[in-house]
């Protein structure tokens, strides 16, 4: 049992991190899978059922911005990538992780695969499935905040959202730790 690991949101201003866990049966096969970010909004939300309904197991975790800003941005992208290993109810016997690091996961033994989001259908799952979960959270504060723009930045660091962060100040939900100026915003 193989299980697929990626976050989202690790470069982001605001709202936390989320990270997801797959797990696909041996031979399993769908060639609409691919990276998250190589893919519109809609076939993203259109394949997250299907990866639901066809997966062995899947778990989405996330860790919160206080949460980011108290332990950093690396290693809460590796608590919410554990986080959802906890919630799997089948126990993975080897873990793969888009990216270049991670921390190790009780005794699995994992590998990390550098953009393995386009290479492995558990890790493009994952990347859907992460992105997908954050969208809809940080959809869900637009209403609440919406000088920040989140329905269309969803917390990553646009011109937009760091103007209205410069005028309006930061909301709960921002990562205070974040250098939320930038001496770019100088040339606009």
């Amino acid at each position: 049992m193989e299980a697929g690991c990626d976050e989202a949101g690790r470069g982001c201003l605001a709202g936390p991190v989320f990270a997801a866990a797959v797990i696909f049966p041996p031979d399993y096969c769908n060639e609409l899978l691919n990276d998250s970010k190589q893919l519109s909004e809609k076939k993203r939300k259109t394949l997250r059922p299907i990866i639901e309904k066809e997966a062995l197991d899947f778990a989405v975790a996330s860790v919160s911005a206080e949460e980011i800003d108290h332990i950093n941005i690396l290693n809460a992208s590796y608590l919410a990538m554990h986080r959802a290993l906890d919630l799997l109810k089948t126990k993975a016997a080897y873990i793969i992780v888009d990216g270049n690091r991670f921390k190790a996961y009780q005794d699995i033994p994992h590998q990390c695969i550098v953009k393995g989001d386009g290479k492995y259908l558990s890790l493009a799952a994952a990347s859907i499935l992460a992105k997908t979960y954050r969208d809809e959270y940080m959809h869900s504060l637009a209403n609440e905040f919406p000088y920040y723009d989140w329905l269309s930045n969803k917390g990553y660091p646009t011109i937009k959202h760091r103007n209205a962060i410069l005028q309006h100040g930061i909301s709960p939900h921002h990562r205070k730790s974040f250098r939320v100026t930038d001496p770019q915003l100088k040339m606009f």
